[in-house]
């Protein structure tokens, strides 16, 4: 069963596109979520959240789920997963705070639900009617290619028709403390489908999904990766990865552009990828999320685009 990428959304500063991303060699403009989304529905909303709505949005126009602001196919049967390590760790972290100086009654009533774990996943399944699962991993460096694993799982189990994945990190005081620098503060966004569920509505392949490892270390998993996948045609991967990768091949280390992805980095590197595959750029790139360490390493392969099969000529 052939899952495939049929939507690609960036909101990156300066990147607002799969091939804006793809060759990008530095950052732009921070993201403006109200030049995005409109100001509507966006006070008290954390960073965040507002970053992963930008970017579910022009995912979801990209791929022709959502038209003129409605949305086009079944919501009940589309889900969202995020991916996001520091999310909404500002205001949780406040909330923390002022409990701990006034007490509970000290606490707006507007922060309270903005300290869910899930909210950023949460808020964007509202704004849309996206009724299906919702899930928000927090799963260190390969957190991103995981959200996408899983979002193949759901279509696999029948789970879900269309799967929206979210890589987002924000900026801020508190985010910068926890990681020791300054962090992308942007999102990237997905849509998965079955290849047959796309060739029904009509939707452009971007990619096909191939397969995906996870292990403990770069080499073995990478090793396991081979195992099934043929050569890659360019990596995307971190500088650390590069002593266990095939010598000789391009290496896009995204980090080195964007700095610190964190939860994003697998998403993100889905959307370069298929920057490039849109722009004529050979395949499999084989996306390599994670270096050696508690947290482990994912893979993930992405194909070209199937061509479409021509009838013979008479």
């Amino acid at each position: 069963m052939m899952m495939t990428v049929t939507g690609v959304g960036v909101a990156l500063p300066g990147a607002d596109s799969a091939a804006a991303l793809a060759t990008a060699s530095r950052p732009g403009d921070a993201v403006e979520p109200a030049a995005v989304l409109g100001k509507k529905g966006l006070r008290y909303k954390d960073r965040a959240t507002q970053l992963g709505l930008c970017a579910a949005q022009r995912v979801l126009t990209d791929a022709g789920l959502l038209a003129d602001g409605v949305l086009t196919v079944d919501g009940t049967r589309t889900a969202v997963l995020v991916s996001s390590n520091l999310g909404n760790v500002d205001t949780v972290c406040r909330v923390v705070r002022t409990i701990a100086d006034e007490g509970t009654h000290g606490v707006s009533p507007m922060d309270t639900p903005n300290a869910s774990s899930n909210i950023i996943a949460s808020e964007i399944a509202i704004r849309w009617g996206l009724k299906g699962p919702n899930l928000m991993l927090c799963n260190g460096p390969a957190s991103g290619l995981d959200a996408i694993r899983w979002g193949a799982a759901l279509l696999r189990s029948g789970r879900a028709d269309h799967v929206v994945v979210v890589g987002v990190e924000p900026d801020n005081e508190i985010a910068r403390g926890l990681v020791g620098g300054p962090l992308v503060d942007g999102a990237a966004a997905v849509v998965l489908e079955h290849a047959q569920a796309a060739e029904a509505r009509g939707a452009t392949v971007r990619a096909v999904i191939g397969a995906h490892t996870r292990g403990l270390d770069v080499a073995g998993t990478i090793g396991e990766l081979a195992e099934v996948e043929s050569e890659p045609a360019a990596w995307y991967a971190p500088a650390a990865a590069a002593p266990a990768l095939s010598q000789g091949l391009p290496v896009h280390d995204l980090a080195a552009v964007w700095g610190e992805l964190s939860g994003a980095l697998g998403v993100v590197q889905c959307a370069a990828a298929i920057g490039a595959l849109d722009a004529g750029a050979d395949g499999p790139m084989w996306l390599v999320a994670g270096t050696d360490s508690d947290d482990g390493v994912a893979t993930l392969v992405l194909r070209p685009p199937v061509p479409a099969v021509q009838p013979a000529a008479v």
